[in-house]
């Protein structure tokens, strides 16, 4: 088939007759536009044009493939014809790419926070925005560190701790450090290669990467990545269309995926007010047969347009037919849910109120915690389920209070997309390190030298359910104490 030329596929620009270049290749998207998750206005603007750089970070390069149908696809296009778009910087994205030229050394950061102050001067602004955004107020997503902070410990003394061992197992698979790289999409709007640096970080550090449905990535390009006997889990948004799901999940299984993370605090996602402010921009009212049309949202809006709201404990059962592999309930967030999830015959959930962006004023996950345990071993249930927590885990320390509290182990998200965006493979790499080093030292300072030696009896959790309201600030302390700081940008090398 002869190649196709710019000119003709500038031709097609308009609503009534819409083609767009993705990866050298032409697709009539036309009868797509009003399907179009994200809206039509964001097609529109490439209409007769090479989308490539808009469409990359959001969808996984399968998409056309799976989704658009086979008469759509009209072939290659000569490239060397097609009109390059001059795209003049502004004056926002000129100090921000100097900011990137100014990154601090690596060896600087030292902590998991450090990551975060970095990448929120050098990612783009609607990057930040998608990665940094939770729900309504933002008040679940602050909660969820803050109440790591109200957790005291009660370290044993004159125990030898020369050899400490913090390798334990979750989902019968063995790892280095009680954490696990939980699912989050769109890793390409942090770093151009995406979820397989991930891949690539936890195999080095010997933990389990789970493997978002909302992946930059495709499937396929992360399960390759992955080295030897390295494990991954799937993390799964169950579709509307039930065949679909299923042909996910079995796709999944024999790739050799070890679990699977069903979603369940997600029948909407949550409204995420500085993910759509910084998407806001001044092209005028998107209208779309006399009809004013949100596009807003963005990224929030394109997931969730075929997660299936009607999703009920009724569909464990058919869950549980499709697949030999262990089911995980994501997103659980009450005592009774979990006592289901144990009657259900589900292997394990995930507390977690994903990450704060969807039900604002939903209580942290390891509060949640500290309440599930007792009544698990209450029913006698403890050995029945394993209970994971994720959301605001930013220390070693965090991770420790999490076993202790009983959970096998904790997802980390958002740090390793920030280490990643900041420093790519390298940044990735180090932040597993410093939890690797944190965890080493604060287990030989509250006197345990094995993950299996973590107990209720090492903490203190009555401040836990106070929410932070019960301590008069000391302003006095407060004005004298010079405060920890991120590390600096570099002087210019201009």
């Amino acid at each position: 088939m002869a190649q196709l030329d710019g000119a003709e596929v500038a031709k097609h620009s308009t609503s009534d007759d819409c083609w767009v270049i993705v990866h050298g290749k032409a697709y009539d998207v036309t009868e797509f536009l009003p399907e179009h998750p994200g809206g039509m206005k964001i097609i529109l603007k490439y209409a007769g044009k090479d989308a490539t750089e808009e469409f990359e970070p959001i969808h996984p390069p399968d998409t056309l493939d799976k989704y658009l149908d086979k008469s759509k696809h009209l072939g290659s296009v000569d490239m060397k014809t097609v009109e390059k778009e001059e795209k003049e910087e502004s004056p926002e994205e000129k100090e921000r790419l100097q900011r990137v030229q100014q990154v601090p050394q690596l060896d600087q950061c030292y902590n998991l926070m450090d990551f975060e102050a970095v990448a929120r001067r050098i990612m783009k602004k609607t990057a930040w925005g998608y990665y940094s955004s939770a729900a309504d107020d933002e008040i679940t997503l602050r909660e969820n560190h803050a109440a790591y902070h109200r957790i005291w410990f009660r370290p044993r003394i004159l125990v030898d701790v020369e050899k400490v061992d913090f390798s334990t197992t979750m989902l019968g698979t063995k790892v280095d450090i009680p954490f696990y790289v939980t699912a989050t999409a769109l890793g390409k709007l942090g770093h151009p290669e995406g979820e397989v640096v991930l891949t690539r970080a936890a195999k080095k550090h010997n933990v389990v990467q789970m493997i978002p449905t909302l992946a930059s990535c495709s499937f396929d390009e992360i399960m390759d990545a992955a080295e030897g006997d390295q494990v991954q889990w799937m993390q799964l948004y169950v579709n509307k269309d039930r065949e679909i799901t299923r042909k996910i999940v079995q796709h999944a299984e024999k790739r050799g995926c070890k679990a699977l993370f069903i979603t369940v605090d997600a029948p909407q996602l949550g409204r995420r007010e500085k993910d759509m402010r910084s998407k806001f921009d001044d092209q005028g009212t998107n209208v779309q047969n006399g009809q004013q049309t949100d596009n807003s949202q963005g990224a929030a809006r394109a997931i969730s347009s075929f997660i299936d709201p009607g999703l009920s404990w009724k569909d464990i059962p058919w869950f549980k037919s499709i697949t030999k592999m262990p089911i995980i309930l994501k997103g659980v967030q009450r005592v009774e849910d979990v006592i289901l999830a144990v009657e259900a015959g589900v292997q394990g959930v995930v507390l977690s109120n994903h990450g704060g962006r969807q039900l604002d004023f939903a209580r942290s996950a390891v509060e949640v915690l500290a309440e599930t345990m007792p009544r698990l071993r209450e029913l006698g249930y403890q050995d029945k389920i394993e209970v994971f927590v994720d959301g605001g885990v930013r220390r070693a320390t965090d991770i420790i209070k999490a076993l202790c509290l009983g959970a096998k182990g904790v997802g980390i998200g958002r740090p390793f997309l920030y280490a990643m965006s900041a420093y790519g493979e390298a940044g990735v790499d180090r932040a597993m390190q410093l939890l690797r080093d944190e965890m080493e030292m604060n287990m030989r300072l509250i006197g345990c030298t094995s993950v299996d030696q973590l107990n209720p009896s090492l903490l203190d959790v009555s401040s836990l359910a106070h929410h932070g309201t019960g301590t008069p600030r000391d302003y006095l302390t407060k004005w004298a104490y010079d405060p920890l700081v991120n590390p600096p940008q570099r002087s210019s090398k201009l």
